[in-house]
């Protein structure tokens, strides 16, 4: 596939099969920017069309796919296809059920829905869009170049549009809480340095690969330049003053989406959608608040053996403080972050039949949101394109960031966690291509908590500290089903919250408010880590006692992720039927 049509791939596929590969192409097509991400080519010289129109087609490709969808025959689709007919389905209803909530048309969202009535917080928004796309970008021969540039002279369109949908929704009332994105208006200064080539955006544009000869890096770096100078620096300003001087006062002081239109519904709608059950936040609320109470039992008697012999309280200072937990120098972090995954590489093959073959590779959170970034996250690869997978590690004031993290930070992030995850899941070529990029945040974020417990079996958490770095973890998500689903459905302030983090953890104050802010911005995404962990431990625990002896941890783990990231209720029926077979077997 070459161009926007899609047309060179007509015939590889018949019936629901053929349906669903041209109503992705389509949806890559509507989505430049994800098209970039998952290697989609003929894509990467725009943005995304957040204008009216832009909005009003995404809706009636919507409506339409769902219309086509159900008109197609159940009985028709084949056995191996019934799942992906189900998950796709489902993606498309939540889809259009999210509009009333003013949810971007996009079916395969992954972390949280956009809202194109509060589009720009610390987290998302066309300033971490923008940068992050065009840091994925191709750069291998000099059309990819003019692709760059041609994205660079466009982005002004889709910083204005971003600035009308902020002013479009505030006048329906929707804005975010004010407490979260006081940071946004620095974010999109470090954006915009007064040296071009120390921005983000033109970071390739220091970077050329040989097969772009002199002159072509001469006159591509002159048009990135005057791109910059004569239309981003000034439509980022633009955005700037507005969100700093008019948005930004006007944000609501209420931290709960309850607050808002419908709020309380939406809330509902987005639990069912993050966690893919049918979990009430009370419900969610109270699984919290008893992992909370084991958890910390747990902490508390390895705090024992180390011959700590003060109170929990003082534990937690001393964690905070001993200088041997931390580093002096963000090249030490970085350093202890890429050996440790070099430990874990080797250990794999203990608990995995399948491993990835596309690699990942540890850097530093960039320098313009670190500030608001969390302590790390994962930016996938792309075989198509082979990227490397990314575990980005934030450097931000480095004396906050323990060593005792460190372990159940890379076994999340990296392997086995989110890398080895996502990368096998984009090598199943058999399976659609919204399977293999897209997934329930309940199952990928589920699966990088469940991987951190694995550490053990690994041959990592020797050393007390580290296991209480993990243990530390696992309270943390579980704290994020008590104050997510009590800030959004309970009514609690963003100081309670912050409390209970600072009762249970030895985290930063900074760590805690990033966090806490975070939920605050994106309402239940929080709660698929802990929920999905559950879920596959308890899974892991049925197949343990049903098979004994003939349980294999390497055929679970190769079952578990062998059809992709699929919603909580297929995993079980799948793990229920593998259980069935190896019993009858």
């Amino acid at each position: 596939m070459t161009g926007r049509s899609g047309s060179s791939r007509k015939g590889k596929a018949t019936g629901f099969a053929a349906f669903l590969e041209a109503d992705w192409e389509r949806w890559l097509i509507e989505y430049p920017e994800f098209a970039t991400t998952v290697g989609y080519p003929g894509q990467n010289d725009r943005w995304r069309d957040d204008s009216p129109e832009g909005i009003g087609r995404r809706r009636r490709h919507l409506a339409t796919t769902r219309k086509e969808l159900l008109g197609l025959d159940p009985a028709s689709v084949p056995a191996d296809q019934r799942v992906s007919f189900g998950m796709y389905r489902d993606l498309v209803e939540d889809a259009e059920a999210g509009l009333k909530f003013g949810h971007d048309p996009f079916p395969f969202c992954g972390t949280s829905p956009v809202n194109l009535w509060m589009p720009l917080n610390q987290l998302e928004g066309i300033h971490i869009n923008a940068s992050d796309t065009i840091d994925l970008q191709p750069r291998e021969r000099r059309s990819d170049f003019v692709d760059l540039v041609a994205r660079l002279r466009s982005l002004p369109i889709a910083v204005d549009q971003t600035v009308a949908l902020l002013k479009a929704g505030r006048a329906r009332g929707y804005t975010p809480a004010r407490i979260a994105v006081r940071g946004v208006p620095d974010e999109i200064t470090h954006l915009i340095p007064a040296d071009a080539m120390e921005s983000a955006l033109l970071k390739p544009f220091g970077e050329f690969p040989a097969s772009v000869g002199d002159s072509d890096r001469r006159r591509l770096l002159v048009e990135a330049r005057a791109a910059y100078r004569d239309g981003i620096v000034p439509a980022f300003e633009r955005l700037r003053e507005y969100f700093r001087t008019e948005y930004l006062p006007a944000c609501r002081e209420a931290i709960g989406v309850a607050a808002l239109p419908n709020g309380a519904e939406s809330y509902r709608f987005l639990v069912r959608w993050t966690t893919t059950t049918d979990l009430t936040p009370q419900q969610i609320h109270e699984v919290g608040l008893a992992e909370v109470r084991r958890i910390r039992a747990e902490i508390e008697s390895l705090m024992a053996k180390t011959g700590f012999t003060g109170s929990f309280e003082e534990f937690k200072k001393f964690l905070r403080t001993e200088p041997r937990f931390y580093w002096s120098r963000a090249e030490d972090l970085l350093d202890g972050y890429r050996a440790l995954a070099k430990r874990v590489d080797p250990t794999l093959g203990r608990l995995f039949g399948r491993l990835p073959r596309l690699p990942y590779g540890v850097l530093p959170v960039p320098r313009f949101r670190e500030e608001t970034s969390p302590a790390a996250y994962y930016v996938p690869g792309s075989p198509k394109t082979g990227r490397a997978g990314t575990f980005y590690a934030s450097t931000y004031q480095v004396g906050v960031r323990p060593r005792w993290e460190m372990e159940a930070l890379t076994l999340h992030e990296a392997v086995p966690g989110h890398h080895l995850q996502i990368a096998l899941a984009q090598e199943l070529e058999s399976t659609p291509g919204f399977r293999r990029e897209t997934g329930p945040t309940a199952f990928t974020e589920g699966w990088g908590l469940y991987a951190e417990s694995l550490g053990e079996e690994l041959g990592f958490y020797q050393d007390a500290y580290s296991r209480i770095g993990q243990l530390t973890f696992d309270m943390w998500r579980s704290i994020r089903l008590v104050v997510d689903t009590g800030m959004h459905a309970l009514g609690w302030t963003r100081a309670r919250a912050i409390d209970l983090f600072r009762e249970h953890t030895g985290m930063s104050d900074v760590g805690i408010e990033v966090e806490v802010d975070r939920y605050i911005v994106w309402p239940s995404q929080a709660l698929g880590y802990k929920i999905g962990q559950l879920k596959i431990r308890e899974l892991r625990t049925l197949a343990e006692k049903s098979l004994g002896d003939r349980f294999d941890v390497r055929a679970f783990h190769d079952l578990v992720l062998g059809e992709g990231a699929v919603p909580l209720r297929d995993l079980e029926k799948r793990v229920r039927s593998w259980i069935a077979a190896q019993k009858a077997a």
